[in-house]
């Protein structure tokens, strides 16, 4: 099985427009008794963002603390009395997709259709605020027909990576051995350096930074991908699917 982080490894995002989004989320407005603007509605946001953040950063003692986006728009939308005509999980995916437009890295499509069409599994951890639900629709936009069959994000558990425990959940939901399972991605601590220790098999995609993402040499085995082209050549050389 692969496993896979989101941001900047299966995907890249341009600078989030938020103010976009909120107005397309007040398109869907019932109560407003204080009429309160969608740019009222996103500084709140901002605040909020920035007060979670703080426990959102992990230190050398511990992983950060997850923020669940439910959890930030209740409190919005109760503080500003506000009510909308969607329940919560269409307003955030509304607020999602009007924000931001995640664009996938150059060549991962391709590899994710190799790996399906040869029976290797797929799924993915990232540390996110958006909810578990939105992250798989995002991602069945995304990437169609690819059967992305964990889908982990942290917000479900107010944990991050590197905390062990999400690979460890991950592992269990799939019913496999560590090292059995390979960890794709962009992050030297989160990703690489937390699933060697979790026992996974990390392959760092660096797309051509490497030098600028660590310190020194990694001592543990694993791979350096600058392109998913590279993973799918040593993925067929050995013997993984079609020659």
């Amino acid at each position: 099985m692969l496993l896979f982080d989101f941001g900047d490894t299966l995907i890249r995002e341009p600078a989030p427009d938020f103010l976009s989004g909120w107005q397309a989320v007040f398109q869907h407005i019932s109560k407003n008794p204080d009429n309160v603007s969608p740019k009222d509605a996103e500084r709140l946001s901002a605040e909020l963002w920035e007060r979670f953040s703080i426990s959102r950063r992990s230190n050398s003692c511990r992983a950060g603390v997850e923020v669940h986006e439910w959890q930030m728009l209740r409190t919005i939308f109760d503080s500003l009395g506000l009510a909308f005509s969607l329940p919560l999980k269409e307003i955030e995916r509304l607020l999602w997709e009007n924000t931001v437009t995640s664009v996938p890295t150059p060549h991962v499509e391709r590899l994710l259709h190799f790996l399906s069409e040869n029976g290797i599994r797929i799924g993915v951890i990232s540390n996110i605020g958006w909810s578990g639900h939105a992250l798989r629709w995002r991602l069945n936009s995304l990437f169609p027909g690819v059967p992305f069959e964990i889908v982990l994000a942290s917000s479900e558990y107010g944990i991050r990576k590197p905390d062990p425990l999400l690979f460890q959940i991950a592992l269990k939901k799939a019913s496999l051995p560590a090292g059995s399972v390979w960890f794709c991605g962009d992050n030297v601590e989160k990703d690489v350096c937390a699933s060697h220790k979790a026992g996974l098999f990390p392959v760092w995609y660096c797309a051509g930074q490497a030098e600028d993402r660590v310190e020194g040499p990694l001592s543990f085995p694993h791979l350096v991908i600058p392109d998913w082209l590279v993973l799918l050549a040593f993925l067929q050389g050995k013997g993984w699917g079609n020659q």
